[in-house]
């Protein structure tokens, strides 16, 4: 019997959709446009970035605000999509191959980006200007099973060319960014 992650990678089955913009209901694609966010917020957010564990009480004092206001904050920015707050892994370290697939189109490239973003193998779908009408991040619990992603992208109605990037060592993995001023 095979378990999830020899087949699925990092993969889970109940993990929650993302937010997607208006009107596309029902399937994976752009993520919705960023909703205001205020300066309690962000300082939530940036609290949150450097240890996602931390409590709302603490938060909350360091802060100067209520641990409920906290809480009520904190709900809203996840149920919006603006917040998601995980155990990050690096892939490699697992013991999974990770690689960086650059997609030429023929056209249009969102159809394409929708599709590939709709597979539990792809963890960073973009759209881009350059080289590549969009760049894919996926993660495989083989390189047969990378290879084999690579081949159904190919497949793909409208796609010309991959190129793919596979990662070697994990240099640099950060999501402590902060968040822009106003």
């Amino acid at each position: 019997m095979e378990r999830w992650y020899e087949f699925r990678a990092l993969r889970r089955t109940d993990a929650p959709q993302l937010r997607v913009a208006a009107g596309v209901e029902g399937r994976r694609g752009p993520v919705a446009p960023a909703r205001t966010v205020d300066e309690l917020d962000r300082r939530i957010i940036e609290e949150l970035q450097a240890n996602g564990r931390e409590s709302f009480r603490r938060i909350a004092a360091r802060l100067g605000v209520s641990e409920a206001t906290v809480r009520a904050r904190y709900a809203r920015l996840t149920r919006e999509g603006i917040l998601q707050v995980v155990g990050v892994t690096n892939p490699l370290g697992l013991g999974f191959d990770q690689a960086l697939i650059g997609v030429k189109t023929t056209g249009p490239p969102d159809p394409i980006a929708d599709e590939i973003a709709r597979w539990p193998e792809a963890d960073y779908v973009v759209v881009t200007a350059g080289q590549f009408d969009v760049v894919a991040e996926v993660v495989a619990s083989s390189r047969r099973e990378l290879l084999d992603i690579t081949n159904r992208m190919r497949a793909l109605a409208g796609v010309v060319s991959t190129e793919t990037f596979f990662y070697l060592e994990m240099w640099k993995q950060l999501y402590d960014w902060g968040t822009p001023r106003a």
